[in-house]
């Protein structure tokens, strides 16, 4: 087959057609969302954040704690004692007594504590956990859209170099036969041996590039298998994802100021920042508590001797000068409170950037593809015009192998424009803040943080890890 034929079977291959049963791309963004560990260490991050409101709403809960002592005692109690003669005063007797005993002191206490007020610390201390809840799960939106236009990239990456590599491959069996005719004219006497120099040149050099492409190839399906989880096999081709694409730039840019999850963390940190403020500004007030206390003393004081009692007492804690480390700290979260609004200013300006970025990359894109096309066509009546006026001996060797090689670019730079038009597609919607499973029907019902936080926030104890 001619380089022409073999690059039009791989270029409408790569449009729209493929073999059946084929890895589609929407099947290995499938697969990337299920089994990525880049994206599953995402989720179990949120998980751990979840707990932290609970953590949090434990400050007003009530604490229970029990004490007990056990232990063994030992006395030897010693008396001595001088008696009187009355007969004779001078005479005195002594007498010493010596007394064994032992015992098992015990107790136990019960104490029970319910804060009644800690200046709404443990209040603002939840709604912070919350927000932070909230930025979380935008961080994995994000993350999220990372692994799907990674796989996206993979994909595409590993098609465009499949393609490329079969275009260099039957460039070298083209320059094959092509230095097997040479040889022959050379023979005849039609040529000369620098027209056989040419086309081993040639040869050496398409060798060359197709090897570096089997190279690219080797690392594509490489970073292929480490994003999706499998090797590929059969990839039909992958198409632009221009339906849920808006109509202009600034259409674009106006939902990206409103959904993508980079602006909205950072919104939602800056919600957790000055929730910190007021959390802390609880240690300048009053604390106050409830507790009671249920005891029994068993031969503490003595053998046989038993005290059960219980107590209720109000516990008042006013802060007067802990050395400036509260106020410190409120200062300290102020200012923290400021940067995180700045962070908020950074994301929109990113975000903004990296829309009319992506946006231009697929207007430039689609003008390749074009550019392309028009390439080849001429480049391919320019070959055939070169090959008939050589048979008329009007164009040399070398004019043959030139036009050749403009004809091969000009083909691959049809690929790897049509590579592009796919992935920089994808990127405008990660760009919006919409490449995800749900916006791209991926999975229905798939995974859905808010199920682990609803299992979680209300929990009053059990260590053990909810099902999701």
């Amino acid at each position: 087959m001619s380089v022409r034929g073999v690059a039009s079977v791989l270029i409408c291959f790569f449009l729209s057609g493929g073999a059946s049963h084929a890895e589609t791309l929407m099947g290995a963004m499938r697969r990337a969302y299920d089994a990525n560990p880049q994206l599953n260490a995402g989720r179990a991050e949120l998980r751990a954040i979840d707990e932290n409101v609970p953590q949090a709403q434990a400050g007003m809960r009530p604490r229970v704690s029990a004490d007990g002592y056990l232990g063994v005692q030992r006395n030897r109690y010693i008396t001595q004692q001088r008696d009187v003669d009355l007969d004779d005063p001078t005479l005195r007797a002594r007498t010493k007594s010596i007394q064994n005993g032992g015992s098992v002191p015990r107790s136990a206490t019960l104490t029970i504590e319910q804060p009644i007020f800690d200046g709404f610390k443990a209040r603002n201390e939840t709604r912070a956990a919350e927000s932070g809840v909230f930025a979380g799960r935008e961080r994995l939106r994000l993350t999220e859209q990372q692994v799907l236009f990674d796989a996206v990239t993979a994909y595409m990456n590993v098609l465009r170099d499949t393609a490329a590599l079969k275009l260099q491959e039957s460039n070298v069996a083209v320059l094959n036969e092509q230095l097997r005719q040479t040889r022959e004219r050379y023979q005849y006497g039609q040529i000369t041996l620098t027209d056989v120099a040419q086309v081993e040149a040639r040869l050496a050099g398409g060798k060359s590039l197709a090897s570096a492409a089997r190279a690219t190839l080797d690392a594509s399906i490489g970073v292929y298998r480490k994003t999706v989880g499998v090797e590929p096999t059969k990839l039909a081709p992958g198409a632009p994802i221009d339906r849920l694409l808006p109509k202009s730039r600034e259409e674009a840019e106006r939902i990206a100021q409103r959904e993508h999850p980079f602006i909205l963390a950072a919104l939602h940190e800056a919600d957790v920042a000055d929730l910190d403020i007021n959390a802390l500004e609880a240690d300048f007030m009053p604390k106050l508590s409830i507790v009671g206390d249920i005891f029994t003393q068993t031969d503490i004081a003595g053998i046989g001797n038993r005290n059960i009692g219980a107590k209720v007492g109000g516990h008042l804690s006013v802060p007067i000068y802990e050395g400036g480390l509260t106020s410190s700290r409120v200062r300290q979260a102020k200012e923290t409170a400021g940067q995180r609004r700045f962070d908020a200013d950074v994301a929109r300006a990113e975000v903004l950037s990296l829309v009319r970025a992506y946006w231009g990359a697929l207007q430039a894109a689609k003008a390749q593809i074009a550019a392309a096309q028009t390439q080849i066509a001429a480049a391919e009546r320019a070959l055939y015009g070169v090959r008939e006026e050589a048979k008329a001996g009007q164009r040399t060797t070398l004019e043959i192998l030139i036009a050749q090689q403009e004809l091969l670019y000009a083909r691959i730079a049809l690929v790897f424009a049509q590579r592009d038009r796919v992935v920089a597609s994808y990127a405008v919607l990660s760009s919006l803040g919409r490449l995800s499973s749900d916006w791209l029907g991926l999975t229905p019902g798939g995974y859905d943080p808010a199920i682990h936080f609803d299992q979680v926030k209300d929990l009053w104890g059990d260590p053990t890890t909810p099902d999701r």
